[in-house]
């Protein structure tokens, strides 16, 4: 692995565009060898840092058969409310359905809760005459002439973006397609999301709530897709563009303009990917995929080998968050990165995040014109990051800059020394990242303490060794490449097509025969979505599962089941797998309990090629001399340690390093606490054991 050798032959390029760095890594598929870049990325015009970045991989796009792209232009544009002037067209006398929600207090004790705020203002949205019956069955006719005066209304506004919500249309999409056809016509140039073509699911707040956000970011991404669509195939790209969804896997970046909604996780989702692939290669069926950022710090998790997926997520924090009703990979996310910013609260309280300094000025070491201090600004003064060597020695880090911005916004308001203050954002940093570890493990009823940790992102091998310590985990992996992890994922990322139906049943009395033809329709839907694409996978896959709840229950929890189960007609196999994860998940279950079947689900997954993990050369535990750059002291705790640096491309298979010490790399430096021990694998992953306090 490496950026500093030209790629030759057709290679596989995945770009990862965050909110400080743009990642590349670059496959050649004759080689079996990768290459990886990293650069600033560009807000301005996000395409150049991609370009940039391909250049320091060694790769043009004129040599890439396949250009893969994760992106958190969707998230940001939701969670920053920059997205277009957006309208919604929803049944009478619903109205107010997106407003009002479920009137859920997640926090019973917390005086200061607030609920969401939606995205389309009261006066944006207009009824639509007509009504269905739950089944499907017309109840009131659609009238098409007062769609068209109310789209005479909608250029009066000038809206940019319209979603369609009508009730049941999940069950029949007729009146939705027919709304859709009529705005399209009278608002030629409008974004028009329709909920059914998202999710096909009963509950409207949240159906409504998710084509509203499509629709919502919908013309900025759609624009930033297609224009960098347009840039690639203008350099000689002429393979296939793909885009990373929510799931971790694929979709065509022509289905990725008009469903912009699944790829708001979309760079997180191919860490955990990536953190899969490592998993199968090294024999670990559990771990905790931990990436951290410039902006935020995310976890996944993988458990008995599989990602862990649910089919709606609340995106933009719990309390005022707005639902998102599509699949995507299990991932909770905090506003703590290298680039989250420290300050003082109005309550005088120390706070960091989740405000970011960004890629530009960026944090005040990055001698760019940022004026307030990050956590990358503290690790800089406790010694944990080489102001000569950051980025392999491409930037220089201005530690009197990072020295001056922590103690005027945070030393001197609470009256510490620049180093006790800089020691203090890292602790409020790493609380804050455990929050996210334990929102996927204790939360969802797993011990994090039986997982490993695998920790990547830039400055996520800065802190994890804290991290693990204060979630009792004691098995750490770093994986070659840190920084360039999520872009690697994308390369073990498969074509995915994820569907649901909401189809009520008691699995007593269920009806198999209608069952297995709503799973033929969903499959031959997949299967047909597939073959749109100009990329042939190696074989296709298809899993089903459904939303089971106990009779009586309101929410439902999501089983895998195989085709079997369907095919002999097995109640008590069914109702088994469920109770036991309900249990899990709950911690309790109920099988003496009647059980009913809410929706059906099916994965239509093309298998594509992956890289191979390269081994790396094997020596012994002591290092080769020349992997040792130096000593300098760091703080840890109360004291600074006279500690050792090591060039981690210089280690090889079998050594290993105690802490203290710092493992440094182009875009990356591990932190080896006192009493941690690190052993360099067959693959080059850095395996560390934890030991000891935190410091």
């Amino acid at each position: 692995m490496g950026s500093d050798q030209k790629t030759s032959g057709r290679i596989r390029l995945a770009a990862d565009i965050g909110g400080t760095f743009t990642d590349i890594a670059a496959f050649n598929t004759s080689t079996g060898r990768l290459h990886f870049g990293k650069t600033l990325s560009t807000p301005d015009s996000l395409i150049d840092g991609i370009a940039t970045g391909a250049s320091k991989a060694g790769a043009a796009f004129s040599d890439a058969d396949i250009f893969l792209h994760g992106s958190t232009v969707a998230i940001n544009t939701m969670l920053e409310r920059t997205g277009a002037k957006t309208a919604l067209l929803i049944t009478e006398g619903f109205r107010d359905i997106y407003e009002i929600g479920r009137v859920n207090r997640p926090d019973a004790y917390n005086l200061f809760f607030q609920k969401h705020e939606p995205l389309v203002e009261r006066a944006l949205r207009f009824e639509v005459h007509e009504r269905l019956f739950a089944e499907g069955d017309v109840y009131k006719p659609l009238d098409e002439d007062h769609v068209r005066a109310t789209c005479r209304r909608l250029r009066e506004e000038r809206v940019d973006a319209v979603a369609i919500l009508l009730l049941h249309c999940y069950a029949n999409p007729a009146h939705e397609l027919r709304v859709r056809e009529i705005v399209e016509e009278e608002l030629p140039d409008a974004f028009v999301s329709t909920s059914h073509e998202l999710s096909q699911e009963y509950r409207e707040f949240e159906r409504c709530s998710t084509v509203v956000a499509n629709a919502y970011i919908g013309p900025k991404v759609k624009g930033y897709i297609s224009g960098i669509g347009d840039r690639i195939r203008a350099d000689g790209f002429d393979g296939s563009f793909l885009v990373v969804q929510s799931t971790g896997g694929l979709y065509d970046g022509e289905q990725a303009q008009r469903q912009c909604v699944r790829m708001l996780e979309s760079g997180p989702a191919a860490g955990v990917i990536g953190t899969q692939a490592l998993c199968d290669a090294l024999g670990m069926e559990n771990a905790i995929a931990f990436d951290m950022g410039g902006t935020t710090a995310k976890a996944g998790v993988i458990h008995h080998g599989e990602a862990l997926t649910t089919g709606s997520a609340l995106i933009g924090g719990y309390e005022r968050a707005l639902p998102i009703q599509i699949a995507m990979m299990d991932i909770f996310e905090v506003g703590t990165g290298g680039g989250s910013i420290a300050r003082i609260a109005d309550e005088g309280g120390l706070r960091v995040g989740p405000q970011s300094a960004s890629a530009q000025p960026g944090p005040a070491c990055y001698g760019q014109g940022g004026t307030e201090p990050t956590v990358t600004d503290a690790n800089v003064l406790l010694g944990r990051l080489s102001p000569d060597r950051f980025l392999g020695g491409e930037m220089t880090l201005d530690v009197a800059a990072a020295e001056a911005a922590i103690l005027d916004k945070v030393g001197n308001p609470l009256g510490l020394e620049a180093v006790e203050a800089a020691q203090g954002v890292l602790r409020i940093a790493v609380t804050s990242m455990s929050h996210a570890v334990k929102a996927v493990t204790t939360e969802r009823g797993l011990d994090a303490g039986d997982f490993a940790m695998v920790a990547y992102g830039g400055a996520g091998p800065l802190h994890a060794c804290n991290i693990a310590r204060e979630m009792g985990i004691r098995k750490l992996i770093i994986p070659r490449s840190p920084g360039h992890f999520s872009a690697f994922g994308m390369l073990f990322s498969d074509l995915r097509y994820d569907y649901v139906r909401s189809r009520f049943a008691r699995l007593a009395d269920a009806d198999f025969a209608d069952i297995e033809a709503v799973y033929a329709e969903l499959e031959a839907e997949g299967l047909a979505e597939i073959e749109k694409v100009s990329v042939t996978p190696e074989r296709v896959v298809i899993a089903r599962g459904a939303d089971m709840r106990y009779v009586g229950q309101e929410h439902a929890v999501t089983v895998d089941l195989s085709s079997d189960l369907f095919a002999n007609e097995d109640r008590a196999g069914i109702k088994a797998r469920f109770d036991a994860i309900h249990d899990l998940r709950y911690g309790t279950c109920a099988p003496q309990e009647r059980s009913e079947i809410v929706s059906l689900r099916v994965t239509v997954t093309g298998m594509l090629e992956k890289p191979l993990l390269e081994e790396i050369a094997r020596g012994d535990a002591t290092p080769p001399s020349a992997a040792h750059t130096g000593n300098r002291p760091v703080r840890f705790g109360e004291d600074a340690l006279e500690t050792a640096t090591w060039d981690r491309m210089a280690l090889i298979a079998g050594n290993r390093i105690e802490g203290p010490a710092l493992i440094e790399e182009h875009a990356s430096t591990t932190v080896l606490h006192p009493g941690d021990t690190c052993e360099v694998d067959a693959f080059g992953n850095l395996v560390i054991s934890i030991g000891g306090p935190a410091s």
